[in-house]
């Protein structure tokens, strides 16, 4: 028999339900989540172009939350600075807690939510996406949250999810948990966002990877993808490794160290951090450059090539620069 669902009420703003609650129904939409946001922040300057044209045919926002459940865990004690939260992106259909987390979350004061139907065969930027985005607003909006502590967190395909997340909304996500499965960023996998989020993603979200030492094809792609961090000016990332274990969820040895390091604060150097933005910027500058000398030379063809390629690589970065350079190639076709 199927559980009954639960609809979220008054009742969680006080704190009072704690312990695992499965087949909870959320109500509360957040303007973070519309559908033209979430493609602002997650798709490329013209995949952006392309949609303000359909724009008036799109629904505002994608999930209707009366058909959607989530998962949630809420620790009995409360820390006196609020609860910390870890939104969690599965790789399955189902929104189970993993075994062994409950412990951890209680012993960190952490709650935990997951929302169903939002695995690796449903639709990132329509459906995983906002889910975590609704799953995280609407605990916030029921318990007190301490919001130096919210972090988005996945294991394997929604590891990936987690931190193509954290990138695109750090002025949400303090940090994330990438379990057995991470991409490097500035790519078609993780496409930049606008430079002020950047900025922020850059000075104060901490990434920590969670692998497994037998999980040899996720260690390869975590080392390309902190190499990526690296090269793009993000320094704040950890390595917890799990010994003798493979594709697997992380461990509550694990998971507790993980998440403690995600809350470890450890101060930026602001000179490093500086001259590898200016770096960048000047690279970029001179891409860019590069484009409108094609288009100088009457190379039209060459110099949409060249720009479609500075779409992936910079992404919104160089959003307002993009439009303008696709405006002048638009011009002469």
């Amino acid at each position: 028999m199927c559980a009954l669902p639960i609809v979220a009420s008054a009742q969680e703003s006080s704190g009072s339900v704690t312990g695992l609650q499965k087949n909870v129904i959320f109500s509360e939409y957040f303007p973070l989540s519309v559908s033209l946001e979430v493609a602002r922040r997650t798709l490329s300057p013209l995949a952006n172009v392309e949609i303000a044209k359909i724009s008036a045919r799109l629904r505002p926002q994608a999930i209707d939350l009366a058909q959607e459940s989530f998962s949630i865990y809420v620790p009995a004690q409360r820390p006196a600075k609020g609860y910390a939260l870890l939104v969690f992106i599965p790789p399955w259909q189902d929104s189970h807690l993993p075994p062994g987390w409950g412990a951890v979350l209680d012993g960190l004061g952490m709650i935990f939510v997951s929302a169903a139907k939002s695995g690796n065969v449903e639709n990132v930027i329509d459906r995983r996406i906002p889910l975590a985005l609704l799953g995280a607003h609407n605990i916030m909006q029921r318990y007190p949250i301490d919001l130096d502590r919210v972090y988005i967190g996945g294991f394997s395909g929604g590891s990936r999810v987690a931190m193509r997340t954290a990138l695109a909304y750090p002025d949400l996500f303090r940090g994330a948990l990438l379990n057995a499965g991470s991409d490097p960023v500035g790519g078609v996998e993780a496409l930049l966002p606008a430079d002020d989020l950047f900025a922020q993603f850059q000075s104060s979200t901490r990434l920590v990877y969670v692998t497994g030492s037998d999980d040899s094809w996720n260690i390869q792609h975590d080392m390309v993808s902190r190499d990526s961090m690296t090269a793009w000016c993000v320094f704040g990332t950890r390595v917890e490794s799990m010994l003798k274990v493979g594709h697997e969820a992380a461990t509550s040895y694990a998971l507790r160290r993980a998440l403690s390091s995600l809350d470890q604060r450890a101060p930026i150097d602001a000179e490093k951090l500086s001259a590898c933005r200016a770096r960048i910027a000047k690279e970029m500058a001179a891409d860019l450059r590069r484009v409108s000398d094609l288009l100088e030379r009457d190379k039209t063809h060459e110099a949409w090539q060249s720009l479609t390629k500075l779409d992936i690589r910079y992404g919104s970065l160089a959003a307002a620069e993009t439009v303008q350079l696709e405006e002048r190639i638009g011009s002469r076709r």
